[in-house]
């Protein structure tokens, strides 16, 4: 494929992680914030507890290297010079699937 697929997997690649740096801030706050001894979120009705911000900042960052192992998945099939290649049937993913999703592996019909 062309330099400008690696340069959009490039792209996402950059975007990816700098998500990842600032939920490893938002991590460290919330940190610092459980240390507090005076902290009592379990009992505040009026937001959530930090235990549900902690799990929704975890799911966040999972999610977020989950799509960072895609996206070097796809930039290292680039560099093999099959990315665009279904990698269950061999054939070439459409051109349109690829720019909606460029960290597609397989071809649609492969994927279902």
């Amino acid at each position: 494929m062309t330099s400008d697929h690696a340069a959009t997997l490039e792209a996402l690649l950059r975007d990816a992680d700098e998500r990842l740096a600032r939920l490893a801030a938002d991590e460290r706050t919330l940190l610092l914030d459980r240390a507090d001894a005076t902290a009592d979120d379990e009992h505040d009705p009026e937001g959530s507890t930090l235990s549900g911000e902690w799990q929704r900042v975890d799911q966040l960052r999972r999610g977020i290297e989950g799509e960072r192992d895609d996206i070097a998945a796809a930039l290292t099939r680039v560099a093999e010079g099959t990315y665009g290649l279904c990698t269950v049937c061999g054939r070439p993913i459409a051109a349109g699937r690829l720019e909606v999703r460029p960290t597609a592996a397989t071809c649609v019909a492969c994927a279902v």
